[in-house]
């Protein structure tokens, strides 16, 4: 189904209601629709890794910031257009206090993808993405308030440190710790969407955080770039980077979400530490030792295993 006809999402509302549900019906079954919801998130994983390993390319002619410039500007150009109805609507309508709220999502986004960024220029894509995993990994656990959970914590810890301590040499420093910050960004990232939910249904949210934070982040992006983002090449390349490693997976995460409970979806995002360690290593050449990929399986456990004893919120009722 596309993403623009999401039940609740970018415009969503607006319309008669029947003929609406009508044209829901006959994309589900044109598009994403008879696609299984766990093959949607692996595709989504595999394109946002796919995407990030395209971005690592870049990182010998580009700064890291201004990757993350073009990915969130593409983000906020088609994202934005698919919501332009729903944007409206929140700009027209919403407090103060809820554009603030989402103004921290936007910003706690393109710090996020700052981060992360950074850390990719310095350490291998599958450390990071494991190191990142962290900050879900706590929020997750003190939603679930459960004190069996202290031994996920654990193992989740004895992974990242395994990591961290590298394998035939110690990895950087910086390229860790910018990790742990993107790992943060994403735990607040998680809190202030659950926070603005009701405000800002569907995807909505997400894209007036995309264009927050674009324009954040814009200004150290065409700084660091220089002229190099005159360059049509690469940014057809920064291009493809944001449609693989944001438009792309949040459309299919978001259709998978919207189809399935949420703690399956949790156990299968687990997966992506994985999945990035071998796009690194497919893609990128990039080698680990058998104690990263120890580690790496230490923490998708610890993210399957906590995700694991849920329980679901109550669904709401149909209108």
């Amino acid at each position: 189904m596309a993403l623009s006809e999401a039940p609740g999402s970018f415009g969503g509302a607006s319309g008669p209601a029947r003929p609406s549900r009508a044209r829901a019906r006959s994309s589900r079954t044109l598009s994403l629709g008879s696609v299984p919801p766990p093959a949607l998130i692996l595709l989504g994983i595999v394109s946002l890794q796919v995407g990030a390993g395209l971005a690592k390319h870049l990182f010998d002619r580009l700064p890291p910031s201004a990757v993350v410039t073009m990915r969130l500007l593409t983000s906020a150009i088609v994202l934005g257009f698919l919501a332009r109805k729903a944007l409206r609507t929140v700009l027209r309508d919403h407090s103060r206090s809820s554009l603030a709220i989402a103004a921290g999502f936007g910003l706690a986004l393109a710090l996020m993808n700052f981060s992360i960024y950074q850390s990719f220029s310095r350490i291998p894509l599958g450390v990071a993405v494991t190191i990142e995993f962290l900050g879900p990994l706590l929020v997750s656990i003190a939603a679930s308030r459960r004190p069996r959970d202290v031994l996920w914590v654990v193992l989740a810890g004895a992974g990242v440190v395994l990591l961290a301590r590298g394998g035939n040499g110690a990895l950087d420093p910086v390229g860790i710790a910018f990790a742990l910050l993107a790992g943060v960004c994403w735990a607040g990232y998680i809190l202030l969407t659950a926070a603005t939910g009701k405000r800002f249904p569907g995807s909505t949210g997400l894209a007036l955080a995309s264009v927050v934070g674009t324009v954040a982040i814009l200004p150290l992006g065409v700084a660091s770039a220089g002229t190099a983002l005159l360059d049509p090449r690469l940014l057809l390349i920064g291009l493809g980077v944001g449609l693989l490693s944001s438009v792309i997976p949040y459309s299919l995460e978001l259709e998978a979400l919207r189809r399935m409970p949420a703690r399956v979806f949790g156990i299968l995002m687990s997966l992506e530490p994985a999945v990035a360690a071998l796009v690194g290593t497919a893609l990128l050449g990039e080698i680990l030792t058998a104690r990263q990929w120890a580690a790496i399986c230490c923490v998708i456990v610890a993210c399957a295993g906590a995700t694991r004893g849920q329980k679901e919120p109550p669904e709401a009722p149909e209108a």
